[in-house]
C-alpha cells in the first residue's frame, strides 16, 4: 500500500509539472542589438568610410547624381547627448564628380562654383538639437563661394561601436538648398519653360567618425 501511495504521489507531481510547463508562455530566442549610445568627446572624420552626395533635377523629368570626393570634418562635445556639439566640415570644390568630365569642368567654372577662386565649401555649426530617439536637427552657417547663409540638416544618429581600432560613431545628414542662394547662377530653360538644371539641390552626407584619444 505504501508503495502504491508513493507511486501515485510521484505521478501527480509529474503531471502538475507537465501542465505548468505547457501553460508557460513560449518566447522564441532573440538576439537584440544594443541601443545606440552617444558619448562625449572629440571625433574626426573617417574619410574612407564617409561620403558627400547630391542630387539635382535635370531637364525637369529626371535626376542627376554627383559627389564630392575630398572633404574633412570633426565633432566635439562635452555632453553625452551631443547637445553642445561643435561641428565643422569642409569640402574641396575641385573634387566634384558627376561622372562626366566636360560637365565637371563646367561645374568648376565661374558659371557655377568658380573653384579656382573659391576652392572650398565650409560649414560651421551653431546648434545641434536632440529631437528624441536618434534624431537631431543640425543648424549652422554654410559658405559657398563668397556667400554665407544659415542652413539646417536633418540628422540620424547611427550609434557608436568599439572596434579594434577604437570607438566609431555614425551620422547621416540631409538637407535641400537653393543653388541660386549661393550665386550658382548658370541657367537655361527647356522648350517647355522649365530649367535644364533645377534650382533645388538635395544634399546627403554619410559620416563615420573616429574617437580621438
Amino acid at each position: 500500500m505504501k508503495k502504491l501511495l508513493l507511486a501515485a504521489t510521484v505521478f501527480i507531481a509529474a503531471g502538475a509539472a507537465l501542465v505548468a510547463f505547457r501553460s508557460a508562455p513560449s518566447t522564441p530566442g532573440k538576439i537584440t542589438a544594443p541601443a545606440p549610445a552617444p558619448r562625449a568627446g572629440k571625433w574626426t572624420l573617417d574619410k574612407s568610410h564617409s561620403n558627400v552626395r547630391f542630387t539635382i533635377t535635370h531637364n525637369v523629368v529626371s535626376e542627376l547624381d554627383g559627389a564630392f570626393t575630398t572633404f574633412d570634418g570633426s565633432l566635439e562635445s562635452t555632453k553625452a547627448d551631443y547637445s553642445d556639439a561643435k561641428i565643422t566640415f569642409t569640402i574641396e570644390v575641385a573634387s566634384i564628380s558627376t561622372y562626366n568630365e566636360n560637365r565637371d569642368k563646367h561645374l568648376k567654372s565661374a558659371d557655377f562654383f568658380d573653384a579656382e577662386k573659391f576652392p572650398q565649401i565650409k560649414f560651421e555649426s551653431t546648434a545641434f538639437k536632440p529631437l528624441g530617439g536618434n534624431k537631431y536637427k543640425l543648424e549652422g552657417n554654410m559658405t559657398v563661394k563668397d556667400i554665407t547663409k544659415a542652413v539646417s540638416f536633418d540628422v540620424t544618429f547611427g550609434g557608436t561601436i568599439n572596434t579594434q581600432r577604437g570607438a566609431k560613431a555614425g551620422f547621416k545628414a540631409k538637407t535641400t538648398i537653393n543653388r541660386f542662394d549661393y550665386n550658382l547662377k548658370w541657367d537655361r530653360a527647356t522648350e517647355a519653360g522649365g530649367l535644364v538644371v533645377g534650382k533645388d539641390v538635395e544634399v546627403t552626407i554619410n559620416t563615420e567618425l573616429n574617437e580621438v584619444k
